[in-house]
C-alpha cells in the first residue's frame, strides 16, 4: 500500500488542491508550495488527456502525490490517467451504487475489477507491468464525488460499496441540486454535508470536501472530515493578486 492510501484510510489530515493551468509550470509552483497531495481537475478545466501526463511528471519533481479529477465516469478515462502515472482518481457526480461499483471496476485490476493492463507510464512503459500489477489495486486511491440530491437520498448505498477509499462532498453542487444556494440555504446544505458525513464514517470511508478557504476547516473536521481540497491554483492566484494590487493602491 502506497504511503499517500494509507494515509488517506487513516484519516490523517490531508490538505491539497486543484490545479486547473494547463501548464507543467503552475504544477511545479503549487507542488513545491507543500501540499500533501495536488488534483488535477480535467473536469472543469482545460486539461486533456495528452497533458496530464506531463502534469504528473512535473508534481513528481517534488515527489507530491497527484490525483486527477477525471470528467466523468467512463472506464476509458479513469484507466487512462492512472496509466500516466497519477496516484489516484476523483470521479464527480457518483449518485448512485451502481455508478460508484463501475469506479471502483475501472480503477482495480481483476479479480477486484476490470482494468484493463496497458505499457503506461505507471508500469514502466511496459517493462514493470507485473510489479505494477501486484501493487496497483492496493496503492491507487479511488475518490468518488457525492454532489446531487440524488447521491444524498443514496448515500448509505453508496458508502457501503468496497473498493472505494474515500467519499468526497462537492458543496457547490450540491448545493444547487437540493436547492440549498446562499446564505437562505446554508443550514440545509451543513446538514446534508453532515447526513454524508456521518454514513461515511460509519461505513468506514475517509471523508473529503472542498472548501474554497480555509476559514471553516477547524469546523469540518471536528465533524469528522479529514480530506481536503483547497481552492485551486486559479482561485489562489486570483485572490492573492488582487490582494496585492489592494494593498499597493492603498499603500
Amino acid at each position: 500500500m502506497s504511503s499517500f492510501r494509507s494515509t488517506c484510510l487513516a484519516d490523517d489530515r490531508l490538505v491539497g488542491t486543484f490545479v486547473a493551468i494547463p501548464h507543467p509550470v503552475a504544477v511545479e509552483v503549487v507542488a513545491a508550495a507543500g501540499p500533501d497531495f495536488i488534483c488535477i481537475d480535467a473536469e472543469h478545466s482545460q486539461i486533456g488527456r495528452e497533458l496530464i501526463e506531463n502534469l504528473i511528471r512535473a508534481a513528481d519533481v517534488h515527489h507530491v502525490p497527484t490525483m486527477v479529477r477525471v470528467p466523468g465516469h467512463t472506464p476509458e478515462s479513469i484507466a487512462g490517467v492512472l496509466d500516466a502515472g497519477a496516484a489516484g482518481v476523483l470521479v464527480p457526480r457518483v449518485s448512485t451504487a451502481a455508478q460508484a461499483q463501475a469506479a471502483v471496476a475501472a480503477t482495480r485490476y481483476p479479480p477486484l475489477g476490470e482494468r484493463g493492463v496497458g505499457p503506461g507510464r505507471a508500469a514502466g512503459y511496459g517493462y514493470r507491468i507485473p510489479d505494477y500489477l501486484k501493487s496497483a489495486n492496493d496503492s491507487l486511491v479511488l475518490a468518488v464525488q457525492i454532489e446531487t440530491a440524488e447521491g444524498l437520498r443514496n448515500v448509505e448505498d453508496i458508502v457501503a460499496v468496497d473498493g472505494i477509499d474515500v467519499i468526497f462532498i462537492g458543496p457547490g453542487d450540491l448545493s444547487v441540486s437540493i436547492n440549498a444556494m446562499g446564505p437562505d440555504g446554508a443550514g440545509r446544505l451543513d446538514a446534508a454535508i453532515l447526513t454524508i458525513t456521518e454514513a461515511a464514517a460509519k461505513a468506514g470511508k475517509t471523508v473529503g470536501i472542498f472548501r474554497p478557504t480555509p476559514d471553516d476547516v477547524g469546523k469540518w473536521s471536528k465533524a469528522g472530515i479529514s480530506f481536503y481540497l483547497l481552492a485551486s491554483d486559479t482561485m489562489f492566484l486570483g485572490a492573492s493578486l488582487a490582494a496585492g494590487v489592494k494593498a499597493a493602491r492603498n499603500a
